[in-house]
């Protein structure tokens, strides 16, 4: 157990099957982890402990992660029995009372849930630092966030507590966390999995799968949980061979556009453009064809289409949660962010609403458009460093003043809108000290191409070694 943290989950799982370690051996260890740097961090909001340790003692399925401990993001997953708040006071008392179809498949992987990771309320900041629980610090350096809304499960992962957890990605909600704390964040591409019991979140752009440390653990979590149910709206081609195939397998000669101007007329940060130009070198050396090309379309009125349609969503999830909940959320259950946000999505008419989805979808037709004659197109995945404590203020009633922050994440919603799968990859490391990630975007349903190209940049430049300051 002293070297729980070198080892990835498959490779933690392999151990298990080996007969080397237990599952109640590893979940301890993790509850050690937690028990030990948690106080530093607040990473962890939720602690399962009693019921990890009853699964694992009880025989875990012979899955691809057997016996491996896991945290679930407090946001929007399901599993039976366990709270799940949303970090929001409105879902304070609230108990799933089923499993997501997705935690049906985790479960049957073999994870064991140990706990549930901080996120900021209703996942909508950039941060995490919410008024229920309260801020979740960086491990590479306590003063800075470990962004958001999948900061928890990021700041865990990144402090070797366990070698992967939950994250969901709406704007870039997964790649974000994964850039600021040196992680792999893949967003995959619309429709990859299914989110029943529920039909669709945001037309497409919600996603939920996970940080990790390795490429080879981002690809096997993304074999698990993939596939559509019948009836889903979204049909996404099933993968050729298992994703996990494609780590170690030979990309081919690809042709990489590679961006560090932002399509919104605003600078990016000298260090997130040296960490593209960095690994554009690096593409070109491994034997790809590279070239620079900056994307023309208006982003900021992308955003904002983007946020209206996500308001009349995110209105009709709270008011669709009052029959389990008793009564319609009030002002004081939520944030004044929240309230706005709400209240934005009633004011918005059927017919206002779908003139928005239909400029959404042409928008996503002119990213897609644009980048169709690369395999592979990088940017930075953040424009700027994280920004301090407060910046991302969900005390803030304006709207607009709020979305108006939000321009750091320009290369994160698009693919949202888009619908392309993206992963954030820790290429670079700022002067002071902090990681810097990289984005790789790929053609429509182009999974396999970014895992290979992904563990082929792993193999050049391995990042697993680097520890944060606060570590096990």
């Amino acid at each position: 157990m002293d070297d729980f943290g070198t080892y990835d989950a498959l490779g933690l799982a392999a151990l298990v099957k080996a007969g080397e370690v237990t599952p109640l051996e590893l979940v301890e260890e993790t509850i050690r982890r937690i028990e030990a740097v948690n106080p530093q961090l607040n990473a962890v909001i939720y602690k399962n402990y009693d019921d990890a340790r009853g699964r694992a003692g009880a025989g875990v399925p012979d899955g691809a992660f057997q016996g491996v401990p896991y945290m679930m993001k407090e946001l929007a997953t399901m599993w039976e029995g366990v709270p799940q708040t949303n970090s929001s006071a409105y879902f304070k008392d609230f108990v799933a009372p089923f499993d997501s179809e997705i935690v049906t498949r985790l479960k049957r992987a073999g994870f064991i849930l140990v706990g549930k990771t901080n996120a900021p309320e209703f996942g909508w900041a950039l941060t995490t630092e919410p008024e229920m629980y309260g801020r979740t610090h960086n491990p590479w350096r306590e003063d800075i966030s470990p962004g958001g809304s999948s900061g928890g499960s990021a700041a865990a992962v990144a402090a070797r507590i366990l070698p992967l957890a939950e994250a969901s990605d709406a704007a870039g909600s997964i790649r974000g966390p994964a850039s600021i704390c040196g992680l792999v964040g893949l967003k995959p591409s619309r429709g990859r999995a299914t989110l029943a019991p529920n039909a669709d979140f945001f037309y497409g752009a919600a996603h939920f799968l996970c940080v990790s440390r390795t490429v080879r653990d981002t690809a096997a979590f993304l074999d698990v949980t993939s596939g559509e149910l019948p009836g889903d709206p979204y049909h996404t081609p099933p993968p050729e061979r298992p994703w996990l195939e494609e780590v170690g397998a030979d990309p081919g000669r690809l042709r990489v556009g590679f961006t560090v101007s932002a399509p919104h007329d605003r600078p990016v940060h000298a260090e997130a453009a040296a960490a593209v130009r960095g690994t554009a070198a690096l593409l070109e050396n491994l034997g790809h064809q590279v070239e620079e090309h900056d994307m023309t379309l208006d982003a900021d009125a992308a955003w904002r289409t983007f946020t209206r349609i996500t308001a009349v969503q995110t209105a009709m999830v709270y008011g669709g949660a009052a029959q389990f909940i008793g009564h319609e959320a009030t002002a004081d259950e939520v944030s004044p962010t929240m309230h706005a946000i709400i209240e934005r999505g009633k004011s918005l008419s059927a017919v206002e609403h779908s003139g928005d989805v239909e400029q959404y979808r042409l928008v996503a037709r002119e990213i897609a458009t644009d980048l169709a004659s690369y395999d592979v197109f990088l940017t930075p995945t953040l424009t700027q460093p994280p920004r301090p404590f407060g910046y991302w203020d969900m005390s803030e009633p304006d709207i607009d003043v709020y979305n108006a922050k939000w321009t750091d994440a320009v290369f994160l919603y698009l693919f949202n809108i888009s619908g392309q799968p993206a992963i954030s990859l820790p290429m670079h490391w700022s002067a002071d000290g902090l990681p810097i990630g990289v984005q790789l975007v790929g053609r429509p349903c182009g999974e396999a191409t970014l895992i290979r190209v992904a563990a082929q940049l792993e193999s050049a430049r391995p990042w697993i070694g680097k520890r944060p300051p606060i570590c096990c």
